[in-house]
């Protein structure tokens, strides 16, 4: 302008574009700028309105740009200070559990603080501990026992690879086909095991360490042998234990009343569990129960994939370990309990559903469950029943043939769940 000021030249006005761009914080990027470029010189200019409309749009589009970049940077800010929380949290929590409870394990694991503490998740640096000690080991199987086992499981597939006598490999009465499909059945499953973790596949670094611990478990169990479901639980064990002390809490775990039921294919005490669980569920949520009896979907259904594999297949892992965490301390009562958690937090989609949709929810859950919801929801489940809790409602139904007609009449004195008062709800 100087220049053209020198020369005696009229200086051009700005042009709109220039007054525009001076009165941003920021320079656009160049494909939206190009609203406000000129026209080519072989093209007619814009008319004024034109170009005054084309301004506004442009303005309106960085305003709304701005406002997005706001929006995302307030819930950049709000994820980092809520990780932050609880990155301190699980730290507070993780001096807790070392230098407060695990020492004082005996006196201190049912005291009501510890009981809070461990229904909020146990921090993943203490939890194998915590599992282990809360499973117990009352088979009192020692890390000697898990290198005898492993090395029987070792030599049987060596005697099956090279096509060893029947007599050479047959054990409690097990043929050696069956010992081959069993063995084979594990090299299948391990491979569907958290595929999405390519961690337990075939080169992955716990592959053979969860192949070492199945094969050693149908040594040392050749009455159960491996049953489809067995490999996720084992998996979940190796990530948080050492492959011996993963073999000892797995063996523990399955030697559980109800694991055992379920993976021998008890029919009759399974059908024990599914009656037990039906009367909590009609107490608890009776619409649900009422469209669920009205479709004939029956809890074998979706609870035996539940139940055999802990949760751990159904359940995104994190979640599934929180699930974990509490069944350790409250027993097979807490996986029914979550069964109907589960229930109750989608049972407005499922009321709406048909058998066949309601069948295909809850075999494949969504992958995006909110944990505290989940975790209110199963909070919210009452397990008392006229002032019998499961372990008296499933201890009823085991009840001898003989003994039907008492059962018969006890349900008539209140257990069967209709027309029942509700109780105040017990704490987490």
């Amino acid at each position: 302008m100087e220049y053209e000021d020198k020369a005696g030249r009229p200086s051009k006005p700005p042009s709109p574009k220039q007054n525009v761009r001076k009165n941003l914080d920021f320079e656009p990027l160049s494909t939206t700028a190009l609203i406000l470029e000129d026209r080519p010189a072989n093209l007619p200019a814009k008319p004024a309105e034109e170009a005054q409309k084309h301004r506004q749009q442009y303005e309106e589009m960085v305003v709304q740009a701005k406002k997005r970049e706001l929006k995302e940077a307030q819930r950049r800010k709000k994820q980092l200070e809520e990780r932050c929380r609880l990155e301190e949290s699980i730290g507070n929590a993780v001096l807790t559990w070392n230098n407060e409870i695990l020492p004082n394990w005996e006196t201190m694991w049912c005291s009501r603080k510890v009981r809070d503490l461990w229904w909020q998740g146990i921090p993943p640096s203490v939890r194998g501990k915590v599992w282990s000690l809360a499973i117990g080991n009352e088979l009192n199987i020692t890390h000697e026992l898990f290198d005898i086992c492993l090395a029987r499981a070792k030599e049987r597939w060596r005697s099956l690879s090279t096509g060893g006598s029947e007599a050479e490999t047959e054990d409690a009465g097990f043929s050696a086909a069956d010992r081959e499909a069993s063995l084979e059945l594990i090299k299948l499953d391990i491979s569907r095991t958290f595929p999405s973790l390519c961690i337990f596949q075939q080169g992955g670094p716990y592959h053979d360490t969860l192949h070492s611990i199945l094969g050693a478990y149908t040594c040392y169990r050749p009455d159960v042998g491996y049953v489809q479901g067995m490999s996720f639980i084992a998996a979940v064990l190796i990530l948080n234990l050492d492959t011996a002390d993963a073999f000892i809490a797995f063996s523990n775990l399955l030697n559980k009343p109800c694991q055992m039921a379920f993976f021998r294919v008890d029919h009759g005490l399974m059908l024990t569990y599914f009656a037990a669980f039906e009367v909590f569920f009609e107490e608890n949520l009776p619409k649900l129960f009422a469209h669920f009896k009205k479709n004939n979907l029956t809890p074998d259904i979706y609870l035996i994939d539940w139940i055999f594999t802990l949760y751990s297949k159904s359940l995104p892992l994190d979640l599934a370990c929180r699930v974990w965490d509490v069944f350790c301390r409250d027993g097979e009562e807490f996986l029914f309990r979550t069964a109907l958690g589960l229930l109750r937090l989608f049972q407005d989609v499922l009321t709406r559903m048909d058998f066949i949709h309601v069948a295909q929810f809850l075999t494949r859950l969504p992958e995006d469950l909110p944990a505290e919801e989940f975790f209110a929801s199963i909070a919210s489940i009452q397990m008392q029943s006229r002032n019998k809790k499961w372990a008296q409602v499933s201890g009823l139904f085991r009840l001898p043939p003989f003994f039907k007609s008492q059962r018969q009449r006890a349900k008539g004195a209140g257990l069967s769940p209709s027309h029942r008062q509700r109780r105040p709800r017990e704490g987490p």
